[in-house]
C-alpha cells in the first residue's frame, strides 16, 4: 500500500481497480491488526452520504474482498468479523507498511547499520499513496499521517548523511522533500547546509528566501530562529550549526561550462546566476494524491527535483566530492522525473518520440532534439515524461524537467535553466561524455532563443521541448523531430476515463461517457478533471455529472484546490500570451460554427482575405485552432465554448481587429 494499492506474489503485481472493495481494503490496511468500527468503514467506502442499506452493502463488500483474497491464494489473511467491526491480520511479511515500520524500528540504535536499514525502508515506497482508492476520508485523515512517517525517516537519513560529510548524496532527496513540504523548516535547513557545504552559497541563500516568502504569503510568519541564524552564518561564511562534516566547505563548483556572454541572457537583477529552481506551487509536482495522473499537467516545480526515493546504492559510503576530484564509482543517482501513472492514448506519438530518443546523437555530439507542441491542456508534458521514462536506460546520468516560463507566461532566461541543471547533475555527468549526458525536458518554451541558448550553454544527450507554439524558427535552424498534439481520438478519451474510473463504471453508461468526452472536446486536461471529480464521488452517475457540467461549460471544468487543474485558467493564460489583436481575433472566430475558411474569417474579422490568412496561421501556430481538412481549419468545441463564454463576460466580442497582426508578434515567435 506504499503507493497504489496492489497485491503481489513477489513476481507479478496487480493494481486494484478504484472500487468500493478497494476502499474497504485500504481502510482496514491503514489500521493493520486493529478492529476498525463498521461506522468508520462505511464512511471510508461511501463518505457522508451512505445508502439506506449500508450495513448489508458493507457485508457484501467484505464478501467480495474475501473472494478477491481467495483468487490470489491469500485466504489466511481473510477479513475477520468481530463485535462492532472488522480487522485484517497482517505482519511485516505480508504488508509493506508494517515491513517499513519494522525496518525503521530495527534501525534505532543499530549503529553503522542504521543508514542501510532506513534506506531499505524508503525503497519500499513507490509513488503517491493509494491513488486508486476513491475514499475522501482516507485521503484526508490517513494518507497525510503515513506520508509524515516517511518524511521523518527521510529527515533522519539526511541527518546521518550530513554528519558524515556526504552532502551531495542528500541534495536530490531534499529538493523533493522541500518542494512537497515548502513550509517544513527542518528540511529547508538541511538543504541549506548541504548546498553551502558543496560550495553553492547563492543557492543556499535563495532557498532561505523561498521558505521565507512561502511562510509570509501562506501563514503570515517569518522563519524560525534556526533558519534565521543559518542564513546569517552562511552570509558570514561561518560553518552553520548542525551535523558537521570532517571537511570545511569547499569552494564554489561548476559542473558545466559557463555559457558564453553572447549565447545567453544575463542573469536577472533579482536572482543570482547560480539560481535556485523556483517553486511555482507549494504542492508536490504530482496531482493530489487521490487523483491518478495520466494527462494531468505536472506542477511547474522542477520535476527533476522530485524523484522516487533513491535506492540504497546512494548510501555507499563514498567520500564527499570536491572540486577537482571525482569519486570513483560514487553511484550518485542523477536527477529523476516524476512518473505519469496510467498514461493513456497517444500511442503513435509516444512510439515516434521513443524511437527518436533511442537513436544516436546527431553528429556524435549534438543532442537528440524533439519538439512537442500543441494547444493548452493537450498533454504535451505528460507525453514527454512518458517517453523519457521509456528510454531512461539510454541516459544513465538522469533526466530533468526544467520549466521555461513563469505562471504569467514570462520566458525564463536560458542561463537560469542551465544553472539549475548544473545543480542537479551528479559530478560524473560532464559535457563531452556522451554515455553520461542527461535527457532534459524544457517545459513550456515561449521562444526559440530559449532553446538555442540552453543548447549552447549545456551538454545534454537529448532535449525534448514542449511548447504551445510551433517554434518553426527552431525547426528551421536545428531540425528536431516534431510532434503536434491535438485532441484525443474518441476511443482514447474513453480509455482515459476507464483507466481512472474502472471498466465497470464506464461501461454502465455509454451514452453519458460519449456526452462527457464530447463536452470536454477530447482535451486530456478536461477529461482528467472530469475523471478526478467522478473518482471522488463514487456514487454520482456519469449522466448526472454530464448534465451538471453542461449547465456551466467550461467554467465547471476546474478543480477548486489546484489552479493547474482548470481549463478556463489554462485557456485564459494562452490568450494572455498572445498579442491583443490575435486574442481578439480568436474570440471573434469562435462565432463561426464548424469549419473556418479564409473567406469566412475575413468576413468575421472585417479584414482582407490575406490578413485573415495571416491571423489563422498565427492561431494555428499557437494551438488555438487546428487543421480540419485542406483549405479549412476548426476550433476545438471546448476552446470555442470558452471563447464565447469569455466574450459574454466582456459584453461581446471586440468591435474591430487590428490588421497588422504580424507586427504585433515578438521577433522569432514563428
Amino acid at each position: 500500500m506504499l503507493g497504489p494499492l496492489s497485491i503481489t506474489d513477489g513476481r507479478d503485481v496487480v493494481v486494484l481497480p478504484p472500487a468500493k472493495p478497494t476502499s474497504l481494503l485500504a481502510a482496514l490496511l491503514v489500521r493493520p491488526g486493529e478492529v476498525v468500527p463498521t461506522s468508520r468503514l462505511r464512511q471510508a467506502v461511501w463518505g457522508e452520504e451512505q445508502p439506506a442499506t449500508a450495513k448489508a452493502a458493507l457485508q457484501s463488500c467484505v464478501l467480495r474482498l474475501r473472494r478477491l483474497f481467495a483468487k490470489y491464494d491469500i485466504e489466511d489473511r481473510a477479513v475477520v468479523a468481530v463485535a462492532g467491526g472488522y480487522l485484517l491480520p497482517a505482519d511485516g511479511d505480508s504488508l509493506d507498511l508494517l515491513h517499513f515500520r519494522r525496518l525503521t524500528a530495527q534501525a534505532e540504535g543499530a549503529g553503522e547499520a542504521e543508514l542501510p536499514l532506513l534506506r531499505k525502508a524508503l525503497d519500499l515506497w513507490h509513488g503517491p499513496l493509494l491513488t486508486n482508492v476513491p475514499s475522501e476520508l482516507l485521503h484526508r485523515d490517513e494518507v497525510p499521517r503515513l506520508v509524515e512517517e516517511r518524511l521523518r525517516v527521510l529527515e533522519r537519513v539526511c541527518e546521518i548523511q550530513l554528519a558524515r560529510g556526504r552532502c551531495r548524496d542528500v541534495l536530490v532527496d531534499l529538493w523533493e522533500a522541500t518542494r512537497a513540504r515548502p513550509q517544513h523548516e527542518g528540511l529547508a535547513a538541511q538543504l541549506m547546509r548541504a548546498l553551502y557545504r558543496v560550495g553553492r552559497q547563492n543557492e543556499a541563500l535563495a532557498e532561505y528566501r523561498r521558505v521565507r516568502t512561502h511562510l509570509r504569503e501562506e501563514l503570515g510568519v517569518d522563519p524560525g530562529t534556526e533558519l534565521q541564524e543559518l542564513e546569517l552564518a552562511i552570509l558570514r561564511g561561518d560553518e552553520p550549526r548542525g551535523p558537521v562534516p570532517d571537511t570545511a566547505p569547499p569552494a564554489p563548483l561548476s559542473l558545466l561550462p559557463a555559457p558564453p556572454a553572447s549565447a545567453s541572457h544575463a542573469p536577472s537583477s533579482h536572482a543570482p546566476a547560480s539560481h535556485t529552481p523556483p517553486s511555482h506551487t507549494p504542492a508536490s509536482h504530482a496531482p493530489p494524491s487521490h487523483t491518478p495522473a495520466s494527462h494531468a499537467p505536472p506542477s511547474h516545480t522542477p520535476a527533476s527535483l522530485a524523484p522516487a526515493p533513491p535506492s540504497s546504492s546512494a548510501a555507499s559510503g563514498a567520500p564527499e566530492w570536491r572540486p577537482g576530484a571525482r569519486p570513483a564509482g560514487s553511484g550518485h543517482p542523477g536527477p529523476r522525473l516524476p512518473h505519469v501513472p496510467g498514461f493513456t492514448g497517444r500511442t503513435r506519438e509516444a512510439a515516434a518520440l521513443v524511437s527518436h530518443l533511442s537513436g544516436d546523437r546527431q553528429g556524435g555530439s549534438a543532442p537528440v532534439l524533439a519538439v512537442v507542441s500543441g494547444g493548452p491542456g493537450m498533454g504535451k508534458t505528460a507525453l514527454a515524461l512518458h517517453a523519457a521514462h521509456l528510454v531512461a536506460d539510454r541516459y544513465p546520468a538522469g533526466a530533468a524537467l526544467l520549466p521555461m516560463s513563469g505562471p504569467d507566461g514570462t520566458p525564463r532566461p536560458a542561463d537560469e535553466a542551465a544553472a539549475e541543471l548544473r545543480a542537479l547533475l551528479p559530478s560524473e555527468a560532464l559535457p563531452g561524455v556522451p554515455p553520461g549526458a542527461p535527457l532534459v525536458i524544457l517545459d513550456d518554451v515561449v521562444h526559440p532563443d530559449q532553446v538555442r541558448r540552453f543548447l549552447d550553454a549545456t551538454g545534454c544527450g537529448a532535449v525534448v521541448v514542449t511548447s504551445r507554439m510551433g517554434l518553426a524558427a527552431l525547426v528551421a535552424t536545428h531540425g528536431p523531430a516534431v510532434l503536434q498534439l491535438g485532441a484525443l481520438e474518441p476511443r482514447e478519451s474513453r480509455a482515459l476515463l476507464t483507466a481512472v474510473l474502472g471498466e465497470e463504471r464506464v461501461t454502465a453508461e455509454p451514452a453519458a461517457v460519449h456526452a462527457l468526452t464530447e463536452a470536454c472536446g477530447h482535451v486530456p486536461l478536461a477529461l482528467r478533471i472530469v475523471a478526478a471529480r467522478l473518482l471522488t464521488r463514487p456514487r454520482m452517475r456519469l449522466a448526472d455529472h454530464s448534465a451538471w457540467l453542461l449547465r456551466d461549460l467550461p467554467a465547471r471544468l476546474a478543480l477548486p484546490d489546484d489552479p493547474r487543474m482548470s481549463v478556463p485558467l489554462a485557456l485564459d493564460g494562452a490568450l494572455r500570451r498572445l498579442p491583443a489583436p490575435l486574442a481578439d481575433a480568436h474570440l471573434r472566430l469562435a462565432r463561426l460554427d464548424g469549419r473556418i475558411t479564409a473567406p469566412d474569417a475575413a468576413e468575421a474579422l472585417s479584414v482582407s482575405e490575406t490578413d485573415a490568412e495571416e491571423v489563422l496561421e498565427r492561431l494555428l501556430d499557437a494551438g488555438l485552432i487546428e487543421e480540419d481538412q485542406p483549405g479549412a481549419l476548426r476550433m476545438n468545441p471546448l476552446f470555442r465554448a470558452h471563447a464565447l463564454h469569455r466574450s459574454g463576460r466582456a459584453g461581446g466580442p471586440p468591435q474591430a481587429v487590428v490588421t497588422t497582426v504580424r507586427h504585433a508578434l515578438p521577433s522569432g515567435a514563428t
